[in-house]
């Protein structure tokens, strides 16, 4: 295999694991608490709905892209040069995403599923009747869950920055 297809495949990673950490810490830190600032319950509800769509669907296409990408340069790889902080890299970025759900749901003694179903439920249901402390709640619940993802994210991108500058590439 060509090492230059090798390289993109790790430079792609790299950068696409870089930007969802960057999605992941833009939501935690600026995002999500400016949330809690809207004036009134139903604006914030309806700009969460708006942020959780949008977070989900993009975190999904960058994770997939990272993990796929640096899996691949793993693959590909010679096996004198295959280096395992591509495997390492690739499956916490992988699991940033259901892994971060399962563990937290674990640590809940509940399943994720079924509470975040129930709440968004309750929200949605309400229609212009919003309560404002569920919102609330919700916002901090997906604050806390977005900043373990951060951390996650955040381990995985060192690695594949170091990693990368290791290799020389």
């Amino acid at each position: 295999m060509p090492a230059g297809a090798i390289t993109i495949c790790k430079f792609v990673g790299t950068i696409s694991l870089g930007l969802l950490t960057g999605v992941s810490t833009t939501l935690t830190t600026v995002s999500l608490p400016a949330l809690l600032t809207l004036p009134t319950a139903i604006n914030a509800r309806t700009t969460l709905s708006y942020l959780t769509t949008r977070n989900k669907a993009l975190s999904s296409y960058l994770r997939h892209i990272a993990t796929f990408a640096l899996f691949s340069a793993y693959l590909l790889s010679p096996r004198r040069f295959r280096h395992p902080y591509l495997l390492y890299t690739s499956l916490f970025t992988f699991a940033s995403g259901p892994g971060v759900d399962y563990a937290l749901a674990l640590r809940d003694g509940t399943s994720q599923r079924s509470k975040e179903s129930e709440l968004e439920l309750d929200l949605e249901a309400q229609g212009d009747d919003v309560n404002g402390e569920q919102v609330r709640l919700k916002v901090e619940k997906l604050q806390f869950v977005e900043s373990v993802r951060m951390g996650v994210e955040g381990l995985a991108f060192a690695m594949g920055v170091v990693g990368i500058w290791g290799d020389g590439a």
